[in-house]
Formats: C-alpha cells, sequence, structure tokens
C-alpha cells in the first residue's frame, strides 16, 4: 500500500515535471516564431497602430497616475526618518527618490501594471478567438495565426512600455519634489539639483533597456497563454490568470538578472 502510494506521488510529480518542460519548451518555439515573422512580411501596420492605441496610449493613465503618487509616498516616508536621524538630510531626498525611480520602481511599477492591463486584456482577446475557433478560420484562409496576432501585439508592448515608463519617471520625481515641498519646505530648484547630483544618463538607459525586455514578455507570455485556451469561457479565464501571474512573475526575475548584465556592463 505504501509502495503504491509513492509510486502514485512518484508518477504525478513527473507528469507535472514533463508537462512543465514540454510548456516551457512551446513558449520558447512560440517566442522565435513571433520574433521572426517581426522580420516577415507583409507588415500589418494598420494592427500595429491599433495596437499602440491600446496597449499604449490607453495604459498612460495608469502608469503615470501610479507612479506619481509611488514619488509621494516614499518622500512621506523618507523625509521625516531621514530628518529624524540628521537634521537637515532630508534636502538630498530629491537624489534618492530621482534614482530609485529612474533603475527600478518607474521600470518594474509600469511593467507590473501594464502586465494586469494589457497581459489579461491580450490573453483574454486571444483566448476567446482560440476557443470560438476564429484562429482555425484564419489558418484555414491561409493567414498565419502568430504573424496575425502575437507580432502587432509583440511589437506595440515592445515599443509602449519604455515610452511609458519614461513619462512615469518624470511625473515620479515630480511626486515626490511635491510632497518634498509641502512637508518638508524643500524648495523644488533644491530638489531637482540633488537630483541631477546622483542620477546621471547611464541610470535613465538602465532603466529604460529593462522596459524592452519587460514589453516582450508580457506580449509574448499573454498572446502564448491565449493560443493555448482551451474548455470554453472558464479555459479563457485561466489563461487570463495564468498570463497575469506569469508575466509578473518574469518580470520580477528578470529584474534580478537584467540588473546585473547591466551592472556587469557598467550601466
Amino acid at each position: 500500500m505504501v509502495f503504491a502510494g509513492m509510486l502514485a506521488l512518484l508518477e504525478r510529480t513527473g507528469s507535472r515535471f514533463i508537462s512543465m518542460v514540454e510548456t516551457f519548451g512551446a513558449f520558447v518555439i512560440f517566442s522565435a516564431q513571433t520574433i521572426r515573422y517581426v522580420f516577415a512580411p507583409p507588415f500589418d501596420f494598420r494592427s500595429f497602430m491599433k495596437q499602440m492605441s491600446e496597449i499604449g496610449v490607453k495604459s498612460i493613465p495608469v502608469g503615470v497616475v501610479s507612479s506619481f503618487f509611488v514619488g509621494m509616498v516614499m518622500a512621506l516616508q523618507l523625509g521625516g526618518p531621514m530628518e529624524e536621524q540628521i537634521q537637515g538630510i532630508s534636502v538630498y531626498m530629491g537624489g534618492g527618490i530621482a534614482l530609485a525611480m529612474v533603475r527600478e520602481l518607474a521600470p518594474v511599477l509600469t511593467a507590473v501594471l501594464l502586465a494586469g492591463r494589457v497581459g489579461s486584456s491580450i490573453a483574454a482577446e486571444v483566448g476567446t478567438m482560440k476557443v470560438t475557433e476564429q484562429i482555425d478560420a484564419l489558418t484555414t484562409l491561409a493567414t498565419n495565426p502568430i504573424h496575425y496576432l502575437s507580432v502587432p501585439r509583440f511589437l506595440a508592448a515592445f515599443f509602449s512600455l519604455p515610452l511609458i515608463t519614461m513619462m512615469s519617471m518624470v511625473v515620479g520625481v515630480l511626486g515626490g519634489a511635491l510632497i518634498s515641498l509641502v512637508s518638508l519646505d524643500i524648495p523644488l530648484p533644491v530638489y531637482l539639483e540633488n537630483a541631477k547630483t546622483l542620477v546621471y544618463f547611464t541610470d535613465v538607459i538602465s532603466g529604460l533597456i529593462k522596459t524592452f525586455f519587460f514589453g516582450a514578455e508580457i506580449a509574448l507570455i499573454a498572446s502564448f497563454t491565449g493560443f493555448r485556451a482551451k474548455g470554453g469561457a472558464e479555459g479563457v479565464g485561466q489563461a487570463t490568470i495564468q498570463a497575469v501571474v506569469f508575466s509578473f512573475m518574469m518580470i520580477i526575475v528578470s529584474d534580478y538578472f537584467l540588473t546585473y548584465l547591466l551592472q556587469v556592463m557598467g550601466l
């Protein structure tokens, strides 16, 4: 009895492991195909611009407003304790907030927010097309589904996220400046001067480089889970959940490795 139970446990564990390996392999193949079709004609400019609007333009309020309040919270949390430890040190807070926003907070926060908004939307849209056999219809009409559906979303996310992140960086720093002025009486010129002293152009480049990878990850994971949806509305819901969760995980994990590589490169 015990041996049979252990055997069943090992069988389930092995089956899940094999399933994970197969899924990962399928994702790698799907990603490679998407990137390959980016350079294959024809280029659907209309679909690309539509996705730029959906993924990029409509996501600007989410990223900008969130970053603004994150900057305000950082100033609120840091100002008092810094002043209590060393009198007058809070005037240097602008550099700390700006550096944190530029290198980490704005890129990661914006990516996570877009993963929730955009990733779920892509997975639900593509998943619905999958379970209603619209993707099969595209294949019947000699239209490659990956080229038609995945490539415009991939390109839109790839180019939109860095642009939104740049806005988030600026707005986040200004949010910290507002609270610094109101709560700590730190003039805006002093705040910005300290920010310029500590933040270099390479810091901005480092933060923006990450966002290209984050945008690609969000689009690829969301499209992939949508293409694998099955089982009707329930399957679409599961695909949407998987897209958001795996995007979150991939963003955080890849952020570490990207940060390490950029530091090695001197950025």
